[in-house]
Formats: C-alpha cells, structure tokens, sequence
C-alpha cells in the first residue's frame, strides 16, 4: 500500500516536496458553492451505483455544447502519465480523460452528488465466495485509439503488469490481495511470458474478468476505480517508456506531451460516447500549462486574459496571499469551494516521546486556529479534530479535547498534564519544510508552546527532502506536518496503512509510529467485515480509541479546493473521491 499524500498538500503546503496521493459542487451552471459565506463547503455522499447507472452516454449539462479548448493551468509537472503508476490525485484526474477503469464516479452535474458506477464494466461488479470473488463483464463496442477491441485479456494483462519491477509508484491493493504483500516475489510480471493463473484471475470469455482475492474485500468496487484497473494492449506495452506516451482507451489522446511543460489531448474518434457514463467529452482539446508558479497561477485566473477565459486549474487551491482577493462578490459566480479527503496532522513522534500525558499535553497547547490563519484561512480548511475526515464514510464529529472550544490552544491544561507527567522543562524538536509560510507557522507553534512551558526548537528541512527525512523511523524530531487521504471514501485506507505498528518502517506512512496492541488487533478485525458500512462505523469508533488512548497526532485541519475559473468555461463540478475539479462535465461556452 503506497502513500496517498494529497498533490495539493505538497505543492502548496510544502512548497515543493511533491507526495503521493488518496466534497461538492461549484460554478454557476452546475451547484455552484458560492454563497454568503464563501468559506463553506459541500460534503458530497458517494453511494454504489446500480446497472442502469452505468449505462451511457453520460448525463448531459444544461446549456453545454460541443467544441472549444480548455486550457488547464497546473503548478508542476506530471511524474506519471502510464495509469499503472499514477497515484497522486493530479496525475489520475488527468488521467480520467484518456484512461478509463473498470468502475469509475459518476457525478451529477447540477447537484455533485456521486455515484460509484461500472466504467468498462457494466456494474460495479458480482461478489461470490464470501466476497474473495468478484466477477466483472465488459460494455460493448469498447475500443481502443486506433480501433482495436477492448477484450478481458488485456485487463488481465494491466494487472499483471502491475506486478512488473517498474511499476513502484501506483497503487497496489489489487496486487496485494490477490497475491499478498510479497506480490513481486509471487509473480514477476508478464514481461518474460508469464501469465498470472486462471485460479487468481480468469477470463472465461473475452468480456469477463472473475478476480480470486485470497480474503474478502468489500471495498473491490473502489479498489477497480483506481487508476491501473483498467486494460493495457499489449502490442502498444513499451514497458517503462508507457510512463510518458500511454494509449488510449478515453475520450482524448495524447497529441504531444513535454514533460514539465505542456500536454496536449485531442478527440480520440474511437471513444464511444453510449459505453460511458462518466465522461461528457465536451471540448475537441485540453491544452494543459505545467509548471506555472503561484501566485502568478491564480492572478492569471483573476485576470481570465485571451485564452485564461477558458482556463481551469484542475488541482490546485488559491495561493493564500489571493484568499482575500477571491472574497470580491465578482469572483462569487465562478468559485468553488470544496471538501478534498484529505485531512492534515501533526504527528507526535511516539518513538521519542513515550509518555501519553506528554502527548496529551502537546495537543491541548497546539494553537490550531493561528495555524490555520497561517496557511490562508477557512477556505483553504475547516479546523478538523478527527483522525477521519468528513468526505469518507462513517465519520461522526468528534473532539475529545475540546479544540474547538479552545482553538489557539489550552496552556493551562498542557501545564497540568506535564506536571502529571512529571516533565518540566519540556523541549520539542519541530521539523518543518523550510520556506516562508512554513516558517511563520514555526513561529506561531513556538510562542504558543512557550505559554503552556514547551520550548520549541524549531528545525527547517529542505522542501524536497522534507518526506523522506521525517520518514525515517530514527529520526531526531518530536513533532512534524504530513497529511493523508483515502484512497476511496472508506477508513480503510485511512486507519490500517497510517496506525497499523506493524507497518512501522522508514518511509512508511505511520509516521507517529504507534504500535499499540488493541489497535493492530482491531485492524485486522474491522478489515474482515464485509459490510461496509459497519466496517465504515467501526473505523470512526477506532479513530476515536486512538484519538484519546493514543495521542499519536494532532488533526488540524480537513483541506479543501478553493479557488476560480475563466468564465468562458460551465458545467464545473467537483470530483469528491479525488479532491479535484472535474474535467468530465466541462464546456466552453
């Protein structure tokens, strides 16, 4: 299981230590957020879909018409085009116009609401054997750019390349399930000739795939909408070179790409509009600018000059020096403000400070509101207290240490649990990526912890080798900032790959490093459920436990996508699984 940190969160909360990645509706023709109160945002409920949901084509947007280029303005690079590797929220949406997946979400939009729907598959797939089987049939008239038919083989053969020493950066549930953590060792990949056998996938017939998990999953549906689920033509297969020039299975194809520069997609005429549900394909291209530089990214918006009339940023927030520009009400019918599943914390490290009052006592003097202020305001995040945020299933509101009540922190209280603890003097090491606004938040944590007698020593890290340091299991700092987001919108992918002790390992996402017993136990029996909701209500039950027995972070703040778009655009929706805009239901006018 790879590391879900948001694209977003590196890009504009770490200034460049680019992460790994895994919610509603905005603009004036398709639910637009824009209210009284700009810094509100939808929570958008994603529910299964049933057959008839996935039929095609998709749901069309009042007033959009056909033609036109959208302009994308995005404020890095691409690191993977191949869908095998893509894993960080930029690099799937992307990759939703000319890559589909055997399931995929369909969004409403007037309203955002979500439905996980079947994509190449007629359905969100058939459970047998307890749920360790799922069954999944393809659409009809399914083809490739170049009118090669699209057959249940080469979805077998995209899962298996998977497994191919190459492929390090995707997601790998589906490798783990079907042939354990160890998958590599299991199965090379299909490079040398070797196929995976009927008994892990079988494909009885050229539209049928039937996948033997070696345990149940009920989350298979939303494993199949991440992006490697979907087929690969083996003839057009040139293995680590895919990553840059894939085939097309999508509306568009790649007409030219310079990486860190530019992408360019056209219409790919052997897209059959009446097999997909998702993907309106309203403009003939998408002209994507890579690597435009905050602040410069969001006044172009603003200004919507020539051809940034029809421009969009697909992934990226408002700089925060521009969140007061963008309160102007002439901003207000082509903003949207919008819940992304990412939830950012500070984790407390659990190998340096043992002690849980000591833990306790740093979450009750963390000033969670200044640093919120730091970092551009409520319409960058709402101040969040729970390890879940409020885009996945089963999350309840909780705060078992009153931040709300007092958001710039409680010294008195810290005082009162050091003293418990037995602690005076108490000195903390924070790492922080080492640029201005980081800086200004390391300043804020200082003289906030001084009041509840912590004093803070206060350690910049280069911005690219931020993850990486903090990473490593010995490190020497007591407190540092990373964030998380599900892969889909269940706990799952939230509790196990962040608090499981077990995983502890450098470079592992359990930067606290919190091996607790119960916990891990709990882990292994919430994850057998096959009834997701319970499984979702039990996660928010965990988080809790964790929360107040544990300590081993502090939620802060559960991010969200603020930001405008050139009013030569419509139909602008917002995709809640990923945490971006989606470019599906998109026009110019």
């Amino acid at each position: 299981m790879k590391k879900r940190r948001a694209y977003y969160a590196a890009a504009m909360l770490s200034a460049g230590a680019l992460a790994l990645s895994a919610c509603s509706s905005g603009g004036s023709s398709s639910g637009s957020t824009a209210n009284a109160d700009l810094t509100k945002a939808k929570v958008q409920k994603v529910t299964l879909g049933t057959p008839a949901d996935a039929k095609g084509p998709a749901t069309a947007v009042s007033g959009a018409k056909k033609g036109g280029t959208v302009r994308a303005l995005e404020p890095a690079g691409i690191n993977h085009l191949d869908p095998a590797q893509a894993y960080v929220n930029q690099e799937q949406v992307i990759g939703q116009l000319f890559s589909r997946t055997l399931t995929s979400y369909k969004i409403d939009p007037k309203t955002g609401d979500t439905l996980l729907v079947g994509d190449l598959a007629t359905d969100t797939g058939t459970e047998s054997d307890g749920g360790k089987t799922w069954t999944y049939h393809l659409k009809d008239n399914l083809k490739w750019q170049d009118g090669t038919p699209i057959t249940s083989d080469q979805v077998k053969y995209g899962i298996e390349r998977l497994y191919s020493s190459y492929e390090t950066a995707g997601p790998q549930y589906l490798q783990a399930w079907l042939s354990g953590q160890d998958f590599r060792k299991v199965y090379p990949g299909p490079a040398g000739g070797q196929s995976l056998p009927d008994s892990v996938i079988g494909t009885p017939d050229s539209k049928t795939i039937v996948f033997h998990f070696l345990a149940p999953h009920a989350d298979a549906p939303y494993a199949m909408a991440l992006s490697g689920s979907g087929p690969i033509l083996k003839a057009k297969d040139t293995g680590p070179k895919y990553d840059t020039a894939p085939f097309s299975d999508g509306p568009y194809q790649i007409a030219s790409y310079s990486p860190g520069k530019a992408l360019e997609l056209v219409r790919n005429k052997n897209w059959d509009a009446d097999s997909d549900p998702i993907r309106n394909a309203y403009p003939d291209k998408w002209d994507f600018q890579l690597g435009v530089a905050q602040p410069g990214l969001t006044q172009r918006l603003e200004a919507q000059a020539g051809a940034d009339k029809d421009a969009v940023s697909l992934v990226q927030s408002t700089d925060p020096t521009q969140t007061s520009v963008l309160a102007d009400p002439k901003y207000k019918s082509r903003l949207v403000s919008a819940y992304e599943p990412f939830v950012d914390v500070f984790n407390i490290n659990m190998t340096r400070i043992k002690d849980v009052r000591v833990r306790q006592a740093i979450i009750d003097a963390f000033p969670m509101q200044q640093v919120q202020t730091a970092l551009g305001g409520p319409q960058q995040g709402d101040l969040g207290t729970n390890l879940i945020g409020p885009t996945t299933g089963g999350f309840k509101p909780s705060d078992p240490y009153g931040k709300l009540t007092k958001p710039n922190g409680d010294p008195e209280a810290a005082k009162a649990l050091l003293k418990q603890a037995g602690v005076t003097n108490l000195k903390l090491t924070y790492a922080f990526s080492n640029t201005q606004r980081w800086q200004n938040v390391a300043t804020t944590l200082k003289n906030s912890f001084a009041k509840a007698g912590i004093t803070l020593e206060t350690k910049g890290i280069d911005s690219t080798a931020y993850y990486t340091l903090i990473g490593k299991v010995n490190n020497p700092y007591d407190l540092y900032r990373t964030g998380w987001g599900a892969d889909w919108p269940n706990a799952s992918t939230i509790i196990p790959p962040t608090m499981d002790g077990r995983l502890i390992a450098d470079n592992d996402p359990n930067y606290s490093h919190l091996n607790d017993p119960y916990v891990n136990q709990q882990i292994d029996a919430i994850g057998k459920l096959t009834d997701v909701n319970a499984a979702a209500a039990q996660w928010q039950t965990l988080s809790e436990y964790i929360m107040k027995n544990d300590a081993p972070e502090i939620p802060y703040l559960y991010d969200k996508y603020y930001n405008i778009y050139g009013d030569g655009l419509g139909g602008i929706s917002f995709n809640a699984p990923l945490g971006t805009i989606n470019p599906n239901t998109i026009y110019v006018k």
